[in-house]
């Protein structure tokens, strides 16, 4: 090799070094810059998978939803983003697409990809709530964002009040409203941690749009490269910033996940067991116009979430992470759905209704209890977001949205919900069948109850059947208080 040419290739590797070292270069050398420091503020932009732009085999294209791969990937990028990106420090807030936002297909398929990849994240974290007044509790768990804030897309139920604390992404920034986000933590001056999960559309118009407001003047990427992409803008006390950028070099499998300990199984002992069947023309009942005919409702309440009574972020705790990645697998052979339902994620959970003292939270937990199940099983996946978990006789519009009217005739659904709707929106079923009063209720779900299915079936001539014979077979107490690692 000659003299120019040693020293071309010395110059190259220093800049390569330079450049690492600052943080500033592509990710795509060998050299990874150095955790973000504590001291500045640091938006944090993880891109997600959309249609539109995703890593190969990450996207199932008839749904939209992940595959196992891009399942794998969101894992392994958790484990990335805490260590590398954070230094294993905790995080201070956790912004998500919201799903309504963003939907996909004909057939209008809302973008889950956004809050599934950075939940695996948001679980390595820890975050303290209060117990009532008293001393705040420490969970292995933390608050995805995902509300909405002014704008709310068509067919979405508009929120009863407003959770400026919670507040998502919005994936078309209508109004500017994901500037407004970014800028109210900009302006707040509070160091630390700033997550935000979003596809490319959303994340490359922030990055830009805050360059653009604030006049960092930092080189902002242009055009999507790859999920495995961290993208940091780094703000100093002084108000300088700096872009940096991380790439995992994530390698994920195309197969779903192998948990590392068994399932702790158990019989369905949970609740007492009851079966109440309606028949037409018997003791009374009536069956009501427009009811669905053959089709099959298996309901079960989210993962695991509360450390503590009273404690409430929204999310499901750690604990609740195993058994919401073990649902594929202990559900084979039990349940065959065609499609998943769940509440819309980006609905608010009141403080009025936890523990005064706790914060509003978005309530994500429902839908990412059973996102795992629709990945493994490549099935469609919908949110219910005409109306509102809190509405004064939502049990009503649950009971007419999944049992009349004729779409869900001849489906078979899994849905996840709030354990506590469950018995009032049975119960709203049944006495639909005797427009002169009576009918069997079912009784209350219990608090420290997570395994338990009901099943719900209506046959060809809408005679009505529910049950509680079914279980998941995960005993909460086995699981782990820390989230799976990968």
């Amino acid at each position: 090799m000659s003299r120019i040419s040693i020293v071309r290739s010395l110059s190259l590797g220093l800049v390569l070094m330079l450049l690492a070292g600052c943080g500033g270069g592509s990710g795509s050398s060998p050299y990874t810059p150095a955790p973000l420091s504590a001291g500045n503020i640091n938006l944090i932009f993880v891109v997600s998978d959309d249609l539109a732009y995703n890593a190969s085999g990450d996207i199932n294209p008839s749904t939209s939803n992940l595959t196992n791969q891009g399942l794998q990937r969101s894992l392994l990028m958790a484990t990335y983003l805490k260590q590398q990106v954070l230094g294993t420090q905790n995080v201070t807030g956790i912004y998500v697409l919201g799903p309504m936002t963003h939907l996909q297909t004909v057939n209008n398929y809302p973008d889950m990809v956004a809050i599934w990849s950075i939940q695996q994240f948001a679980l390595l974290n820890q975050v303290a709530l209060p117990i009532g007044t008293g001393t705040p509790y420490t969970g292995n768990s933390y608050p995805l964002n995902a509300s909405y804030a002014g704008y709310v897309p068509s067919g979405v139920a508009a929120p009863a009040f407003s959770c400026p604390s919670c507040q998502g992404l919005d994936f078309n920034d209508t109004g500017g409203d994901n500037e407004a986000l970014v800028s109210g933590i900009v302006e707040a001056n509070v160091p630390g941690f700033y997550v935000f999960s979003a596809p490319w559309e959303t994340t490359g118009a922030m990055l830009a749009n805050i360059n653009k407001l604030y006049g960092y003047n930092l080189n902002i990427p242009s055009s999507y490269i790859s999920p495995n992409y961290v993208y940091a803008i780094s703000i100093a006390p002084s108000g300088g910033a700096s872009l940096v950028t991380y790439n995992s070099n994530v390698n994920p499998p195309s197969t779903y996940p192998v948990l590392s300990s068994p399932v702790a199984r158990t019989s369905c002992t949970a609740q007492t067991p009851f079966t109440i069947t309606v028949t037409g023309g018997s003791n009374g009942a009536v069956i009501p116009v427009g009811i669905n005919t053959n089709e099959t409702v298996y309901l079960i309440r989210h993962a695991e979430a509360h450390p503590w009574i009273g404690w409430e972020d929204g999310n499901y705790v750690a604990a609740g992470q195993w058994r919401a990645l073990y649902l594929p697998n202990v559900l084979k052979g039990k349940i065959s759905p065609t499609q998943v339902y769940s509440i819309d994620p980006a609905q608010v959970l009141p403080e009025s209704l936890v523990i005064k003292g706790n914060p509003n939270a978005s309530y994500v937990r429902p839908s990412l209890t059973v996102e795992p199940y629709a990945i493994a099983n490549n099935l469609p996946y919908y949110l219910v977001a005409g109306f509102e978990l809190i509405a004064s006789n939502s049990p009503q519009l649950t009971s007419n949205f999944f049992f009349t009217g004729g779409t869900f005739s001849n489906q078979t659904v899994l849905v996840a919900w709030e354990h506590d709707h469950f018995p009032p929106t049975i119960d709203a079923l049944v006495s639909s069948y005797f427009p002169s009063g009576g009918g069997q209720t079912v009784p209350a779900w219990p608090d420290s109850d997570y395994d338990t299915i009901w099943t719900v079936q209506l046959d060809a001539k809408g005679n009505l059947t529910v049950n509680n014979a079914l279980c998941e077979g995960i005993d909460s107490t086995q699981l782990p208080a820390m989230a799976p690692q990968f």
